[in-house]
């Protein structure tokens, strides 16, 4: 085997090695789209329970009594952006920026989460306030909305911000993926309608304490739902970053291959030559020796 041939036939084992990696990174990352899809629907269930329960609880408390804090208009943005934390995502964290991009023209704070996301923001010299890493497996979601909840209602409570939105991905399976923005506070008290009878919950704490503990809840909700979906969003994109390359080093493969066989082919074809044209002399030396 020529030098060359052996140089090629090293390229084209480490490409079926890479071919091998891809596989697996895909394959990850479907299973956590489906175990973060499956996740959503238990959180959708607890935010319908909360929501339920808000509807009761705004039976007792007087109109006045429904503003949270950071109720009005107009002040200053607390921008929630859900990024990635992983590579090999694509341009997924840029888009989610993208769809941010009219946010973050006023005056606003930007709670980042995703340290892709922080690179990003980095390249487009836009102030982060508050970060942490995006989560890295469903487990996760729960203790980042945690975090992302006391920090927007600290933000709140010292009046450097009067409103809060956020930013996130959603899946959207072999679709591509759509960024959406919800606005968390001011709370639309709209969406929760009064209960239709007229018995009245039994209480154990004042109506409007507890109607802002379960604004809280949902709250706490909404940002958990919001960052399974973007979890379930970037293993999408990865997903697809993955099939288009495996699509590309499927056709290096078949180009390696070819030339290896044409290689292959010229050798055989260059030892034929040789046995053939060494062949004749050595008759004839064995015929003189004779």
């Amino acid at each position: 085997m020529t030098g060359r041939l052996a140089e090629m036939e090293a390229r084209i084992a480490t490409v079926h090695k890479l071919a091998s990696v891809i596989s697996a990174m895909r394959g990850i990352a479907a299973s956590r789209a489906m175990e973060a899809r499956r996740h959503v629907d238990s959180i959708r269930i607890f935010a319908e329970t909360i929501g339920e329960a808000i509807g009761h609880a705004l039976a007792e408390v007087p109109e006045a009594g429904r503003a949270p804090a950071g109720d009005g208009p107009a002040g200053r943005l607390a921008l929630i952006v859900i990024a990635g934390e992983q590579g090999f995502a694509g341009a997924y964290s840029e888009r989610v920026f993208d769809a941010a991009a009219g946010l973050l023209g006023g005056a606003h704070d930007l709670f980042l989460a995703g340290d892709r996301g922080a690179l990003v923001a980095a390249e487009r010299e836009i102030k982060v306030a508050w970060s942490a890493p995006m989560v890295g497996h469903a487990a996760q979601a729960t203790a980042l909305a945690t975090r992302l909840t006391e920090a927007i209602y600290r933000a709140l409570a010292n009046g450097t911000a009067t409103r809060v939105s956020i930013v996130h991905a959603m899946p959207g399976g072999t679709q591509e993926m759509q960024v959406v923005t919800r606005q968390i506070v001011p709370f639309d008290y709209r969406r929760f309608p009064l209960p239709a009878h007229g018995v009245a919950p039994r209480l154990t704490l004042p109506p409007e304490t507890l109607l802002a503990r379960l604004v809280e809840e949902y709250v706490f909700s909404e940002l958990t739902e919001a960052v399974m979906l973007a979890f379930a969003a970037e293993n999408e994109a990865r997903m697809r970053a993955m099939i288009a390359a495996h699509e590309n080093v499927t056709a290096r493969l078949d180009t390696l291959v070819a030339a290896a066989r044409r290689l292959r082919q010229d050798e055989i074809t260059d030892e034929i030559v040789e046995l053939t044209t060494g062949s004749v002399p050595a008759e004839e030396g064995a015929e003189r020796r004779v």
